[in-house]
């Protein structure tokens, strides 16, 4: 038995990071493989965990795919609004940020098979895979309302928003994608 002085045998801390990081190994694992073949114990060894240690975290790879892409999608809507809370940078760069943050990150050869492996399981992920969009493109919108208007704005986001998903299945790049993502929104914002 520990002396009160010892402190927890864990911190919360430290129960975060574990969490995180095997979180990030399941949607890793998932992007490799895709949702069928991926099995419990190919997420325990890309994590670093006892497959019993996997289940006491989580119960089921349903439970374990959701929390792992509610954790990046969360992760995303948070770099999102940072992008766009500078307001001392000019409109369009910021836009520029928050769909690279949203949709650039997931251009390219390593990482295209994250999005796919998320897009082919809506079914899976319950609201989250509704909300978190409408939320992108309502953090979107509020950002352009500013300067344009509301009812602008509108128009101008879900634009963007189109834009944004056309160039993300034609880019071989994240820069590819980056780049012509600036010129529809230069075009845009004007």
């Amino acid at each position: 038995m520990s002396s009160p002085q010892a402190g927890p045998l864990s911190s919360p801390t430290t129960d975060t990071d574990r969490r995180t990081t095997v979180l990030e190994s399941a949607l890793a694992t998932f992007a490799r493989f895709g949702y069928r073949k991926t099995s419990m114990e190919e997420v325990a060894r890309a994590a670093h965990i006892s497959r019993p240690g996997l289940y006491f975290l989580f119960s089921s790879k349903e439970a374990l795919f959701r929390a792992a892409v509610t954790q990046a999608l969360e992760r995303d809507i948070a770099a999102v609004e940072h992008a766009l809370a500078d307001a001392d940078r000019p409109l369009a760069q910021r836009l520029a940020e928050a769909f690279d943050r949203w949709a650039g990150r997931y251009v390219g050869p390593l990482t295209r098979d994250v999005a796919v492996v998320v897009e082919d399981n809506p079914d899976l992920l319950g609201e989250i895979a509704e909300s978190t969009p409408r939320r992108f493109e309502e953090l979107i919108t509020d950002a352009i309302a500013v300067e344009s208007g509301q009812e602008t704005a509108t128009l101008v986001a879900r634009t963007m928003v189109s834009a944004s998903i056309g160039l993300k299945h034609q880019a071989t790049s994240r820069e590819f994608y980056l780049e012509r993502m600036k010129v529809a929104i230069e075009l845009l914002v004007r």
